[in-house]
């Protein structure tokens, strides 16, 4: 698993709710083309469909930690091809520091591995949570 961190000038609330909200996504995700809610769960998404630029699609179930402010993602179709990881986000003086950990599926080519790179992934988000109003 890799796992990348930066610190960020907004709140925990400012990110929580742009990393929770899949209409979002493609201004943040690089290469991701679509971003589908299949379910959800006390109002946040439970099940995400994601299709990326290349042939790339996989969907993804996830876990809400507000107590420690994590976000837990694990791959369900797709397993081979899709990701799991982790966000957490922690206030720190009067920003947000961010953890973002990423586990590629054994059958992602360079190119996918590429596009999920945790470091581009969380600078990518760190931007557009620095944009939010």
């Amino acid at each position: 698993m890799r796992i990348s961190t930066a610190l960020v000038t907004r709140d925990v609330e400012t990110c929580w709710r742009i990393f929770t909200d899949v209409a979002l996504l493609t201004s943040w995700v690089p290469g991701l083309r679509r971003a589908q809610v299949i379910t959800k769960e006390r109002g946040l998404p439970s099940e995400i469909h994601f299709e990326f630029a290349s042939s790339l699609a996989y969907t993804l179930i996830y876990r809400y930690d507000r107590e420690h402010n994590e976000v837990h993602w694990t791959p369900k179709l797709g397993k081979r091809d899709g990701v799991s990881g982790f966000v957490r986000f922690e206030q720190e003086g009067t920003g947000t520091r961010v953890t973002y950990a990423l586990e590629q599926g054994e059958r992602r080519t360079a190119a996918e591995r590429a596009l999920s790179d945790p470091d581009p992934v969380l600078a990518a988000f760190a931007a557009r949570v620095s944009e939010a109003r």
